[in-house]
C-alpha cells in the first residue's frame, strides 16, 4: 500500500481516478487485485476537514493498494491517468 499527492488541484485527482483502467476504485483497500481510492472523498469522508489535513490527508491524497496484476500494467495505467492537461 502506497499514499501519493497528486501535483495539481482536485480536478487532477479527479481524472486520475476517472482515467484508470487497470487499477480499480475502492472505499476499502484490501484483495488480491490493485485498488484505489481517494480518502477524503472516500474512507476518511466523514472526518473534520481540518483534521484530516492535520493527518496529512489531503484533498490531493490517493491510496493504491497494488495486487496480482503485472506491475507494468499497473505503471503504464497510472502514468496514463496522470498525464493530465
Amino acid at each position: 500500500m502506497v499514499s501519493f499527492e497528486v501535483d495539481g488541484g482536485i480536478e487532477k485527482v479527479h481524472h486520475v481516478l476517472r482515467f484508470r483502467q487497470v487499477v480499480c476504485p475502492c472505499g476499502i483497500l484490501g484483495g488480491v487485485e490493485s485498488l484505489i481510492e481517494h480518502p477524503a472523498s472516500m474512507s476518511h469522508a466523514s472526518m473534520d476537514p481540518a483534521l484530516r489535513e492535520s493527518a496529512g490527508i489531503t484533498d490531493r491524497v490517493i491510496r493504491l493498494s497494488v495486487g496480482i496484476e503485472d506491475e507494468r500494467d499497473i505503471i503504464e495505467d497510472l502514468a496514463q491517468a496522470l498525464d493530465f492537461h
